[in-house]
C-alpha cells in the first residue's frame, strides 16, 4: 500500500485530488473577503483555490523545495508562499481571520504546539479549520510511515479544546451506493484494499473508482463520523495562552 503525502495535481489522479481539494472547498465558505493562512500548504494548489475568494492568502510549508514549487506553479494565482514551521510560526499574534491546516498535525512532532500556534495567530472572531485522518483508537504507531500519530475523534477534539472554546466536528467520506457500503461491510478481510481490480470495481458496486471521483462524490457532514475517513473540525474563540 502506498501513502501519497505530497499531492501534485498535475501528476495525480483527479479523484485523489478531489478527496484533498474537498476540504478546501468546505473551508472556502469561511474565507470570502478575509485574510487566510494555509498552514502546511504543500505545493499550494489549495492556497490558490482559496485565493479565488479570500482577500489574501499566505501558504506556509516547512519544506523549502515545496515552497519554491508552490511559488512557481501557483504564485501568479494570488497567494504568497513562505517557508515556515506550522508548530513555530514567525507571525504576529491575532493576524489572520481564517486558518486552514489539512492533514498536518498527524505529521508534526508536537501536535499540541501546532494547534496552540494556530490559536495564537488567529483573531478572536476567526475560524480555524483543521483536518486529520480518523481512526478508532489513537495510535502512535500508524500504518502510514509518514505519520507520527493518528487520532480518534475524542482525542482529536480534546487537543483542540485545550486552545479553542467552540469546536464542531465533521466527518469526511466519499459518497457510496448502498451496494458499495454492503460490499465494504462484508469485506472483513480487506480484500478491496489489497486487490487492485476490486478497488477499481466501480460498475459492480455502483460508485466511481477512487481515481475518477469528483468534488460531488465527497461529502463533509457535521457530527456524522460513522464511516468517515477524515475528521474536519471548525474551531472558534481561541483561548488565552497560559
Amino acid at each position: 500500500m502506498t501513502f501519497p503525502e505530497r499531492i501534485i495535481p498535475d501528476e495525480t489522479a483527479s479523484g485523489v485530488v478531489a478527496i484533498h481539494l474537498a476540504r478546501y472547498a468546505f473551508a472556502r465558505g469561511f474565507c470570502a473577503g478575509r485574510s487566510v493562512l494555509d498552514a502546511a500548504c504543500g505545493v499550494g494548489y489549495g492556497s490558490a483555490y482559496l485565493a479565488r475568494s479570500a482577500a489574501s492568502v499566505l501558504g506556509i510549508d516547512i519544506d523549502s523545495e515545496t515552497v519554491a514549487y508552490a511559488r512557481s506553479r501557483y504564485g501568479q494565482a494570488g497567494p504568497r508562499f513562505e517557508t515556515m514551521d506550522a508548530s513555530s510560526l514567525d507571525l504576529a499574534d491575532a493576524s489572520f481571520d481564517v486558518i486552514c491546516s489539512f492533514e498536518t498535525i498527524e505529521h508534526v512532532e508536537d501536535p499540541d504546539a501546532a494547534v496552540a500556534e494556530a490559536a495564537r495567530v488567529l483573531r478572536s472572531d476567526g475560524v480555524y479549520v483543521v483536518s486529520t485522518p480518523l481512526v478508532a483508537e489513537t495510535t502512535h504507531a500508524p500504518a502510514n510511515p509518514h505519520h507520527r500519530v493518528e487520532f480518534s475523534a475524542a482525542d482529536f477534539e480534546d487537543i483542540l479544546r485545550r486552545h479553542f472554546a467552540e469546536i464542531s466536528l465533521y466527518g469526511q467520506r466519499r459518497r457510496m451506493t448502498r451496494r458499495h457500503r454492503l460490499v465494504r461491510k462484508l469485506d472483513v478481510l480487506g480484500l478491496r484494499r489489497r486487490v487492485g481490480w476490486l478497488r477499481r470495481a466501480g460498475p459492480i458496486v455502483g460508485s466511481p473508482a477512487t481515481a475518477d471521483l469528483t468534488l460531488d462524490d465527497v461529502e463533509i457532514v457535521r457530527d456524522r463520523l460513522t464511516d468517515a475517513t477524515e475528521l474536519v473540525a471548525v474551531c472558534r474563540k481561541p483561548l488565552p495562552r497560559t
